[in-house]
């Protein structure tokens, strides 16, 4: 076997279809890192109730969280933003698109950190979390209109729906 550690470990994990490994490493080492720095520079601004969100609060970036990874890694007028890492393959429901990752290598994992709202959800959700506590009006405010719009896309399938059943 050649190569380094990496490789190796690749190889062996995913000898079939091979695993960008270095390339999760690298993703799971910049999120850790910038989680690590932004939690430190909260430690320096402690704020008064500021160590336990309220439930609201939870609630709103839960469904603004999804509503954001859908936004960012599945609708179609976003898709530019993905085109250089995917292929498209269809239409995937309403508004939503089919992709697959046609880039290999450690670019592999951030094609499919870009269309996968699973794999978006940690980012995005650390990120309305982060600004819940450095800047809690326009991260509520924003989160608010994610949260609209979840609500709005769900009130049109209902819709749709019951339209067909009619």
């Amino acid at each position: 076997m050649s190569g380094g550690p990496l490789q190796r470990l690749e190889a062996v994990y995913s000898p079939s279809a091979r695993q960008p490994l270095a390339g999760y490493l690298v993703a799971s080492g910049t999120y850790l890192t910038l989680v690590a720095a932004a939690t430190l520079f909260a430690r320096r601004r402690r704020r008064e109730g500021a160590e336990r969100p309220a439930a609201v609060d939870v609630v709103l970036l839960a469904v603004a969280t999804h509503k954001a990874s859908r936004l960012v890694s599945r609708d179609a007028v976003t898709s530019f933003f993905r085109a250089p890492l995917t292929r498209f393959e269809g239409p995937a429901g309403e508004a939503e698109v089919k992709e697959s990752v046609r880039i290999g290598g450690e670019w592999r994992a951030l094609g499919e950190l870009l269309s996968c709202p699973f794999c978006l959800d940690a980012w995005l959700g650390t990120f309305f979390g982060l600004g819940l506590f450095f800047a809690p009006v326009p991260t509520r405010w924003a989160a608010s209109v994610l949260a609209a719009e979840a609500g709005a896309d769900y009130l049109n399938l209902a819709y749709n729906a019951l339209k067909r059943l009619a």
